[in-house]
């Protein structure tokens, strides 16, 4: 496959335009930047997902064995960096709880353990050459640093980083931070979204918030849906 190689460091390719692998799931405008390991997205970043062309040709092992798949679930507006690597559920066959971990053909069907989903919330970012373990959730607005593996949960908007990854600190205080979840601004209609660019792009979560309350949310109807705003009309 070399459909989606890239041709420059600067280049991006939306996942929306190159996954086709009906085992993940992806957001509006969520991007793969992987110029430096020359990797498609779907058979090098993500690896062990059975859902392919190559592995619906070969087996179905819901429909052989009654496996559950774990599927990988990614947010608006992620960002993925060259060398990143999303191990999920086709190799969950060495069982550590079982004597041994070597994985017998006549065992497989037995043998396979789901891990969960893999999801990356909306608004992360997943630096150069870090790992995903299977079942892992990567909260809203995290940041994985580069080289990092992270093997369990990371909680909005907080930064991480090493082997296995811990948290580094949050990104901002903790009411700022319950301000972006009831915001989701990555849920908006873009032209909203463009519309307050200039403060997004800023530190200024007190001014998104003044713009969402003014913009965005909806304005009460003083207890009555079915009352008209005459204001509008």
């Amino acid at each position: 496959m070399t459909q989606h190689r890239f041709n420059h460091w600067s280049e991006i390719k939306y996942l929306k335009d190159i996954v086709t692998n009906p085992m993940i799931e992806v957001g509006e405008y969520s991007y793969y930047s992987g110029y430096y390991d020359q990797h498609d997205f779907e058979d090098g970043c993500v690896r062990y997902l059975w859902g392919d062309e190559k592995s619906r040709k070969l087996f179905n092992p819901a429909e052989d064995y009654g496996w559950v798949l774990d599927k990988l679930i990614i947010g608006n507006y992620v960002c993925i960096a060259s060398g990143v690597v999303i191990l999920m559920g086709g190799n969950h066959n060495h069982r550590s709880d079982w004597i041994t971990v070597y994985p017998f053909v006549e065992q497989i069907a037995a043998s396979y353990e789901p891990k969960g989903d893999t999801i990356i919330e909306s608004d992360a970012w997943i630096g150069m050459n870090a790992m995903i373990m299977p079942g892992v959730r990567i909260g809203e607005g995290a940041i994985v640093a580069a080289g990092s593996v992270v093997i369990k949960d990371v909680p909005p908007y907080t930064i991480v980083g090493g082997n296995p990854a811990k948290e580094i600190k949050k990104r901002f205080t903790d009411q700022e931070i319950e301000w972006l979840m009831e915001m989701r601004w990555y849920d908006w209609d873009r032209k909203d979204i463009e519309r307050a660019g200039h403060i997004l792009s800023s530190s200024s979560i007190h001014r998104l918030y003044d713009f969402y309350q003014r913009e965005i949310r909806p304005c009460p109807t003083n207890g009555n849906d079915n009352e008209l705003d005459l204001t509008r009309t």
